[in-house]
């Protein structure tokens, strides 16, 4: 099964094929209201029960695909500014204004966690699918969804394709594509930063993770949820460690992305490397291929890899060392 992939990969090769094959079609999910919704929910339950108790005041996604839904969502629990990242540009106002109906009629009601049957992959799972009102309270709701507000919001969401509206201070939505650099979002003004199903999209990841330090605030937190399978690349939920450089080359094919194929160990190592302390951390383990079955370079990888389909990683910024420094060595002028 191995060779269909590849020649579907020598297919997409072709100069001229992308005219007759859309490389960048829609991400799906996120043109649904309710998934959107769901998401956004399961991102702040978990943060809650980790630590972070608080309405983040600016939220940036990375990879939103097929609309703002779930910056939406922020906006629409409290948050006071979203910021979307992405690479390819999917997502238009009409599309976004009929999603922000939805959502506002799901947080006014108060609708419970969706986890329909088309749901059911869905990941980070709770224990509880009942609307957070211990978190988002009667308080916070009447704030968030004041009528004001909800014309701010649809407001920017009708200038999305406008780029000064989008640069004044009052815009509640920005929407950047493609972003490139660290410059893209001012250092140390997000609250908390969030993905689904994006990280292993993403061919630099380091620079990925340098970038949502700089742009976190002191304690801000990390929310991704990250899918370690082959994605539509293999039979098999590992077959993308299967494929050397050259036969990874061809199945890519032209597209400016695919996945990264990089393993969970590898977001564990750059989360601390660039500065987060890991507050929650949640596998989906899956059926640990033979390491006869992989190219020699994913041979080496230690079971918790092999295993490992899907992770649910969040972190804060850990305060600068200069800021606890001034803690610790306060006490010692008093002693001088």
């Amino acid at each position: 099964m191995k060779m269909m992939y590849l020649l579907k990969g020598l297919f997409k090769n072709i100069p001229g094929v992308e005219k007759i094959y859309n490389f960048h079609k829609a991400t799906g999910g996120t043109n649904n209201a309710r998934y959107c919704y769901s998401v956004w929910l399961r991102h702040i339950i978990h943060a809650y029960e980790n630590g972070y108790r608080q309405i983040p005041v600016q939220v940036a996604e990375l990879g939103p695909g097929d609309s703002l839904g779930i910056g939406i969502s922020a906006l629409l629990s409290g948050a006071e500014k979203c910021v979307a990242l992405d690479i390819v540009r999917y997502t238009d106002a009409q599309k976004n204004l009929e999603i922000f109906d939805e959502l506002v009629t799901l947080f006014r009601n108060k609708t419970d966690v969706p986890r329909d049957p088309s749901f059911a992959q869905i990941q980070p799972e709770l224990n509880d699918y009942s609307f957070p009102r211990h978190i988002l309270t009667d308080s916070v709701l009447t704030a968030a969804l004041q009528p004001d507000r909800l014309v701010k919001i649809r407001l920017a969401i009708e200038q999305l394709d406008n780029p000064d509206f989008a640069a004044s201070p009052d815009c509640m939505i920005c929407y950047k594509v493609p972003w490139t650099d660290t410059a893209v979002i001012e250092t140390g003004k997000v609250d908390m930063i969030i993905s689904q199903a994006v990280l292993q999209h993403i061919d630099d990841l380091e620079l990925t993770y340098l970038s949502m330090n700089k742009w976190l605030k002191e304690g801000g937190y990390i929310s991704h949820c990250i899918d370690l399978r082959s994605m539509g690349t293999s039979d098999n939920w590992y077959g993308h460690w299967s494929y050397n450089d050259l036969q990874w080359k061809i199945v890519k094919g032209r597209k400016k992305y695919l996945i990264n194929r990089l393993p969970y160990s590898k977001h564990i190592a750059l989360a601390s490397k660039y500065g987060f302390e890991i507050q929650n951390e949640k596998l989906v383990r899956s059926a640990m291929p033979e390491r006869k079955e992989l190219a020699p370079e994913f041979r080496t990888f230690d079971e918790k890899d092999l295993t490992t389909s899907n992770l649910f990683l969040q972190a804060r910024k850990a305060v600068a060392l200069s800021l606890l420094n001034g803690f610790l060595l306060s006490p010692l002028i008093f002693l001088i």
